[in-house]
């Protein structure tokens, strides 16, 4: 039987070598204000990638409800700004509209 523990350090390396390069080059240089700006963006940006991703493969019994929680997020993120207040305001409003159907 083969070992899986160098597969696994490999993947762990690839992984991590990644993550920790930018910190090591990038920790005592300061950023251009508009690179902080576009990086502050970013867990916006994936956090719509996923819902839109989620819509899409809900299917047409649940299209009504993952719109009612699409909904609910955008205006929560708009006015409240919080991306955690607007993931769990739209977790909510799914469960809602779950339970009502």
């Amino acid at each position: 039987m083969k070992s899986y523990l160098p597969l696994i350090l490999g993947m762990m390396a690839v992984t991590y070598i990644p993550r920790l390069l930018p910190l090591i080059t990038l920790s005592e240089r300061p950023l251009h204000p508009k690179i902080k700006k576009f990086l502050l963006y970013i867990p916006y940006t994936a956090l719509s990638a996923l819902i839109v991703r989620g819509i899409m493969q809900s299917g047409n019994h649940d299209l009504l409800i993952s719109i009612v929680g699409l909904g609910v997020a955008g205006v929560v993120a708009w006015f409240k700004g919080g991306m955690v207040l607007s993931v769990i305001a739209a977790i909510v409003a799914t469960f809602i509209m779950l339970t009502i159907r």
